[in-house]
């Protein structure tokens, strides 16, 4: 049931922080594709940072990449049903559940980005490369599996929030 004093829509306004970060994540990648080849770096810092253009048709850290193709289907369908699971979440949200919100709505947003990616070309865009003196990288990554992981900290922050202060963690 929908928790009485998040009104009919309950916090579905911060769909629009969905969609700038599938915004930003879609201009990003569009500008690293057409400025970079595949695997060319442009180092930002030495030994740390760098700008790279990767193909992904795995999940996280390159998950079933190597697969025949079937997992861009099963990746996009499960993009589609955390989708939703997050629509329907920020509905029935409350009006003081503001960060529980910000954070629902960043992992959405970062979802539909990488989702797009893998419907409209078969492998997501990636093009964050962070590594240690080239000896240790961590995978190639964007804008959407940043929102996202930004997101997953916020919700693991707000249920140890939720538990500490005695208050449930959902209606």
């Amino acid at each position: 049931m929908p928790n009485a004093s998040a009104g009919r829509f309950g916090r579905l306004g911060w769909l629009c922080l969905s969609v700038l970060v599938l915004v930003i994540d879609q201009v990003s990648k569009l500008h690293f594709e057409s400025s970079l080849t595949l695997y060319q770096q442009i180092v930002i810092i030495p030994d740390y940072f760098s700008w790279t253009l990767a193909y992904n048709t795995g999940a996280a850290f390159s998950f079933l990449a190597e697969s025949s193709g079937w997992q861009r289907w099963l990746f996009a369908l499960i993009a589609l049903v955390v989708s939703a699971v997050l629509v329907v979440w920020l509905k029935r949200l409350g009006r003081n559940e503001t960060w529980l919100a910000i954070a629902l709505a960043l992992v959405l947003g970062g979802a539909l980005g990488n989702l797009y990616d893998r419907i409209a070309l078969g492998h997501v865009i990636d093009f964050v490369l962070v590594h240690w003196q080239n000896r240790w990288y961590f995978p190639a990554f964007n804008f959407a599996d940043s929102a996202i992981s930004v997101g997953a900290v916020m919700l693991a922050l707000d249920m140890f929030k939720s538990k500490k202060s005695g208050e449930p963690v959902h209606d």
